[in-house]
């Protein structure tokens, strides 16, 4: 053996660097029968539940065979662990002759030997059949042994590779089919409307599609902000990269600023690095919502960062450099947030490059039945359920009410609608049921702050139910933060379960 030494350290290095799992397999075969002076070999491996075997077989038949484990000397070899070696295949009643019947060859002789991973687990077994000069020696089992241990763990480094590299394949079609969806969900035709107004935001969202310039999205609650800075984003030559957004008013001021810049490490004891959301927004976009809601403190900040292209994180000692879009949405009028000295006005002309002006929904009458039908199908989509639809006289009802929460109320009135439904088509009827009836005739006139009052908290208090006292998600449902929810929990006097 020790004249085939060399020849064995090579056939190894050889199987250490390949990677593909069927070039290596033929690899095994075609150098050991060589080595061995055998006429063919095969590798057989067990399924992880050790029930089946499955072979290429390799140097005269291309086939990949499956067959219960516990059949011929392969699968004893593979579940006994131990060499096998046999003179005389037709004459060992452990041999399984329907392999040979299968590929058409005929076995007289065979050795086995387990294949062992890095573990010492057995994970198949390395056949070499037929040597060519006589039965198989003792020379040869030694020879065999010690290419199978490096077979062994060739092949699952093999799979290992071929698994992440499948995986990797199948994230970035993953990857790619998402980017697809979200850039066709927030693309500008995503946000419906036919009226002039809801036009004339689209137009201006398509005519500063290739630019970077900072934009300044104003409009009450509940008028799609956030929807109009997703399509701007998604539309522009930085679609590819992060959309990062930070709700200004849902962070207490001692933690703005850590959220916005990082932290160095160090900078207390048992902290770590941390990016904040312009370093992650890096060569993207930075939404930042509710901006009227920033401390004075925070605004010379974010000033800074838009004027030189650096920031400062907390504990550092050299700027960063970064290149982030800022994107701002505020329900606020900033022009009275500067004459009342709360917000900078050289920050809002910053931030003022493009202003974009969602309207209300009661200046958009007409596109109510457009949104109506578009929130009904879009709850058929995510909920499953078989097609509904709005009466016509429902949809001129809803063209003539109140809308103080704008398109989310109504979306939100959509869905309680379509889950209350009993029948195929919502009606008037089933509208009133889900609204408080009008005052009688001659009763007291109510101010319309006090109605708008008594339906925020309805609202609020329904959002609660809805989402089991969990303060941060019925935030969300209701289009607040959760800092915002608090406060008119407090106004009202509304209880809550805990700060969740």
């Amino acid at each position: 053996m020790d004249e085939k030494l060399p020849a064995i350290l090579k056939i190894c290095q050889k199987m250490n660097s390949e990677r593909d799992l069927a070039a290596l397999l033929d690899l095994i075969a075609r150098e050991s029968t060589r080595l061995i002076g055998a006429e063919r070999a095969s590798i057989f491996l067990v399924s992880p539940d050790k029930t089946e075997l499955w072979s290429k077989v390799a140097l005269g038949s291309p086939e990949m065979l499956r067959f219960d484990a516990r059949l011929g000397i392969a699968g004893a070899v593979a579940l006994g662990g131990r060499t096998i070696h046999v003179t005389d295949a037709y004459n060992d009643s452990r041999f399984h002759a329907g392999v040979d019947a299968h590929t058409g060859y005929r076995t007289r002789n065979l050795l086995a030997a387990p294949l062992r991973n890095y573990n010492g687990d057995t994970i198949g077994a390395f056949e070499v059949l037929n040597r060519k000069g006589g039965p198989f020696t003792g020379e040869d089992e030694e020879i065999l042994k010690s290419l199978a241990a490096h077979a062994a763990i060739a092949i699952e480094t093999a799979q290992l590779v071929g698994n992440l590299k499948r995986d990797r394949e199948q994230l970035a079609e993953e990857n790619t089919q998402l980017r697809r969806d979200v850039e066709g969900r927030f693309s500008a035709g995503f946000i419906v409307g036919a009226s002039d107004k809801i036009q004339g935001v689209l137009r201006l969202i398509e005519r500063i599609r290739d630019s970077s310039a900072n934009v300044l999205i104003t409009g009450e609650s509940g008028t799609g902000k956030e929807l109009v800075a997703k399509a701007i984003h998604y539309n522009s030559p930085r679609a590819r990269r992060p959309l990062v957004a930070l709700n200004c008013a849902a962070l207490p001021e001692t933690l703005l600023e850590a959220e916005l810049f990082g932290v160095e490490k160090g900078v207390a004891t048992g902290v770590e690095a941390r990016i904040g959301k312009f370093e992650a927004a890096d060569g993207g976009t930075l939404f930042l919502d509710e901006v009227g809601d920033l401390s004075l403190t925070a605004q010379a900040k974010i000033l800074r960062v838009l004027q030189e292209k650096v920031l400062d994180r907390l504990g550092a000692r050299k700027p960063t450099a970064v290149d982030a879009r800022v994107l701002a949405a505020t329900n606020k009028d900033l022009e009275a947030e500067i004459r009342r000295g709360t917000f900078r006005e050289d920050l809002y002309y910053r931030l003022k490059v493009i202003h974009i002006r969602t309207p209300a929904l009661r200046e958009i009458r007409d596109d109510i039945p457009l949104l109506a039908n578009h929130f009904l199908a879009a709850w058929r989509r995510e909920s499953g359920k078989e097609p509904i639809k709005l009466s016509a006289g429902l949809v001129r009802r809803l063209g003539e009410m109140d809308w103080p929460g704008n398109a989310r109320q109504l979306e939100n009135e959509i869905k309680r609608l379509a889950v209350c439904a009993r029948r195929r088509v919502i009606t008037e009827e089933d509208l009133a049921e889900l609204t408080p009836a009008a005052p009688e005739s001659g009763s007291p006139r109510r101010s319309l702050a006090a109605a708008v009052g008594d339906f925020e908290q309805r609202l609020i208090r329904e959002g609660l139910e809805e989402c089991r006292h969990n303060q941060v998600q019925a935030a969300k449902v209701l289009g607040l933060s959760r800092q915002g929810l608090i406060n008119k929990m407090k106004r009202y006097g509304l209880q809550g379960r805990g700060a969740r």
